[in-house]
């Protein structure tokens, strides 16, 4: 059946009404003459041009068991329906190389675009995040006294995802949503899941306070218990933090959850900051960088439509230089307009109080005040007051793109008015595995049953309780499928079971657009306009979709009810 022969059937039917979660009246001008069941309640026509909500009568109350088959019946036939509808619904896939919105972005308006360099404008193989976790594994062996069978745990890395919080107290990892509760089923001490009943127990309940959530920039500080993991680095040192509990608990060795942290993120920011991570890099470069990203294609797109390209990076120039060269050629430093290395982002964003420095390509500083920012010039630190000053590039004229959405975009979207877009990796494995036939018939379903939960619970009698809590209890085995399609332990970095995750909400807040890589941009020009959709509020009915009129080919287009779990 097609997918238009399939609305046509399902338009009248009150399963339609199911499987969209809502309860809406019938369409405008179709006038009942008899009451139209809504998976047992019913609008009535009462006078020409006026409905009302008439609540509905118990059926088959005249014998025992009527009751528990009336609500199998509608079981069934929901089930039925949402088998079908999985057609139409899979004809609105996602394009996992689409560029995404939250907030409307026209490019024509873009005259200066700003790039972050790793994991934006480079990617890295997966053997960056074993050498980053074997080094500081390395390091608390060798400089901090730690037992050395901790060589027996390797880098894992499908065991943590990215936007987790680590309670530094206690020493579990563990997903929050967008409003502050933990996702049952998603906390681990080490490498072992805790029981619901001890997390409720630990936490009394679900929910995590404000004055315990890290700080703005996702940081444990004064006096923040939680240490939120935001960018791709920070994955090696999630996991190696799992490992060094995981083998303390297994041993029986008393520890402070807290000096275990603290050792941890030592032993990783040495790994940075002591050049033991850019050495490596720099010596094998094809080990570490990937080639299969377009950025070369993607810089002489924006040179060639005449835009303005600037860099502002934490890394030093000498691994800069290396991965450019390997990715874009001896000759991309041409291609930018300024180039800022080692800017200690966020204070880049917020210190005014720091100068530009300008260094030659051995990383050898100058001691001259800088009064302009040049093309060909290297400049080190600075701050991003005096960026405006010396470029006048302001506003929303100016597009800057980088993976961390705190460390990157936050200050810039509140405080700077730039335009901001989130590279997010993620983004494309999680979207491929959405366009599954599995995923869409798992969802399908789930958003069915749960609206046939929302409509019968009026039905309180002892049979009907039994029934509904069958439902109830495949519900949940439904909604724990849709998080182990994406990771076993943690799910989709987006969604908890129903809500956004506490990254999605950040990302939605500080990134106007997001994608998975900048190779993204070249599937659209320079004067497309990013539009976000509009979904409903949960208020709202759903009186248009987008994909009616769409072509889903190069559009990243998707029905709502594909995006629940």
């Amino acid at each position: 059946m097609t997918p238009r022969a399939l609305a046509a059937r399902l338009r009248g039917s009150a399963f339609r009404e199911l499987l969209r979660g809502r309860g809406e009246p019938p369409p405008p001008g179709r006038l009942l003459s008899r009451s139209r069941s809504l998976c047992g309640a019913s609008w009535q026509q009462r006078s020409p041009g006026r409905r009302e909500w008439v609540q509905p009568a118990a059926p088959y109350t005249s014998s025992p068991g009527n009751m528990k088959s009336f609500l199998w019946e509608m079981y069934n036939e929901t089930k039925k329906v949402s088998e079908e509808h999985i057609f139409p619904a899979r004809a609105y896939f996602l394009n996992p190389d689409g560029i995404f919105a939250n907030n409307e972005v026209c490019l024509s308006d873009i005259e200066i675009y700003g790039f972050d360099y790793d994991y934006t404008l480079a990617f890295y193989s997966s053997n960056l995040h074993t050498l980053i976790f074997n080094a500081a594994r390395e390091i608390l062996i060798q400089q901090h006294n730690y037992p050395e069978d901790l060589r027996n745990y390797d880098y894992n890395p499908n065991f943590v995802i990215r936007g987790l919080h680590y309670d530094v107290q206690k020493g579990i990892v563990m997903k929050i949503d967008a409003f502050h509760y933990i996702q049952l089923g998603t906390i681990y001490r080490g490498l072992s899941p805790v029981p619901d009943e001890q997390v409720i127990e630990m936490y009394e309940g679900t929910h995590v306070p404000l004055e315990h959530m890290s700080d703005f920039y996702g940081k444990s500080s004064h006096g923040f218990t939680m240490k939120q993991f935001m960018d791709i680095f920070s994955l090696p040192e999630l996991t190696l933090l799992s490992c060094v509990n995981d083998y303390f608990i297994r041993q029986n060795i008393d520890f402070e959850p807290v000096y275990l942290y603290k050792d941890v993120k030592e032993v990783i920011r040495d790994v940075h900051v002591k050049g033991i991570l850019y050495g490596a890099v720099e010596q094998d470069i094809e080990k570490y960088v990937s080639h299969e990203e377009q950025t070369s294609t993607v810089l002489g797109k924006l040179i060639d439509s005449g835009k303005k390209l600037f860099l502002i990076t934490n890394s030093p120039f000498s691994f800069v230089d290396k991965g450019m060269q390997y990715m874009v050629g001896q000759d991309w430093r041409d291609l930018f307009d300024i180039i800022i290395v080692q800017a200690e982002k966020p204070a880049f964003f917020n210190d005014d109080r720091r100068p530009f420095r300008r260094a030659n390509q051995r990383d050898k500083l100058h001691w001259d005040k800088i009064s302009k920012l040049e093309k060909g010039q290297i400049y080190k630190q600075g701050n991003l007051y005096e960026f405006l000053k010396l470029t006048g590039w302001t506003g929303s004229k100016v597009l800057y793109f980088g993976d961390h959405i705190y460390s990157d975009l936050a200050d810039l979207t509140l405080k700077h008015g730039w335009r901001t877009g989130a590279i997010i990796p993620e983004l494309r494995s999680e979207i491929k595995t959405m366009n599954t036939e599995q995923y869409s018939q798992v969802v399908v379903w789930l958003q069915g049953l749960t609206g046939l939960l929302e409509r019968m619970q009026i039905y309180d009698d002892a049979e009907s309780r039994m029934v509904l809590q069958e439902w109830i209890k495949e519900r949940n085995e439904l909604r724990e499928l849709t998080k182990t399609i994406f990771n076993p332990q943690f799910g989709s970095i987006f969604r908890t079971h129903h809500n956004p995750t506490y990254f999605s909400r950040r990302l939605s807040r500080f990134a106007d657009i997001y994608m998975a890589s900048l190779s993204c941009i070249l599937n659209y020009n320079l004067h497309n306009t990013f539009y976000p959709r509009r979904t409903p509020l949960q208020h709202e009915a759903s009186l248009w979709s987008d994909q009616n009129c769409a072509s889903t080919s190069k559009y990243p287009y998707i029905e709502g009810e594909a995006q629940i779990k």
